[in-house]
């Protein structure tokens, strides 16, 4: 059997997956609390006792605080598991579903960096990349997708309240990935976008593709009115996030 090249693979309608983190702090030598993933009706929320210190705009902003070796979110005891227990289930999550594009917002910068190190920590890089087809940072995307728009902020929650009329409950991994899961249905990018979009963990440092200002980008937004009433009907009222801004970046 030969195997599937570069082409074939882009062109295939591969599952999605939407994740997304909660940490320390911004910085890159933060570390993980939160990973929350969604794919459809299948969804993945775990949580870590951190290293080190929650730093004091982190923990306002996402409620979670460490005492005597106990994690609280929002003054409630969560569940937690080791840094390697919850890679793995994550993996496991990832191959359940058959190397799914994993999609999240400014993940390129953010997430995608810290994850690799977990990764690579646990010697379980190679088993990721196997797991997934590649990621799509939605920050980017939705900026040439909207770039007509004249948005002040690209940030997750701003998108949603912009386009879909709604205010959910940022800073929270779980409500993140549901919100970023209906948004990124409502903007509907093509399948040569996505595949413009896409990176792995080995090329997300190198600057993504921008195609040319002159260059008409067909936007077929839906009718907010029918999504607006779906998404309210299921509950699914959540966050987001996107440029670096002090104590409210989209990932903490």
């Amino acid at each position: 059997m030969q195997p599937e090249t570069d082409e074939e693979e882009n062109s295939k309608q591969h599952p999605l997956v939407f994740f997304d983190l909660e940490t320390t702090g911004l910085g890159q030598d933060c570390e993980i609390i939160q990973l929350a993933a969604v794919s459809g009706g299948h969804s993945l929320n775990l949580y870590i006792i951190p290293r080190c210190c929650i730093q004091r705009g982190a923990a306002r902003v996402t409620g979670f605080k460490v005492r005597g070796q106990r994690l609280y979110l929002h003054r409630q005891l969560v569940f937690t598991n080791s840094l390697k227990e919850v890679v793995v289930s994550f993996l496991t999550f990832l191959q359940m579903l058959g190397r799914p594009l994993l999609i999240g917002h400014n993940i390129r910068s953010f997430d995608c960096p810290l994850l690799a190190r977990a990764l690579d920590e646990l010697d379980l890089r190679a088993e990721f990349q196997a797991s997934v087809s590649g990621c799509v940072d939605t920050l980017p995307l939705a900026r040439e997708l909207l770039r007509d728009r004249r948005l002040q902020s690209f940030r997750q929650e701003n998108l949603v309240r912009e386009l879909l009329g709604i205010n959910y409950k940022a800073h929270d991994a779980v409500e993140d990935v549901r919100t970023l899961q209906t948004l990124y249905g409502f903007l509907q990018p093509t399948q040569d976008m996505v595949c413009r979009h896409k990176f792995t963990l080995d090329t997300m440092e190198s600057k993504p593709a921008v195609p040319s200002s002159k260059s008409k980008i067909p936007l077929k937004l839906p009718g907010q009115r029918p999504l607006l009433e779906h998404f309210r009907q299921t509950g699914k009222e959540t966050k987001r996030h996107d440029e670096v801004d002090p104590l409210q970046h989209e990932h903490i």
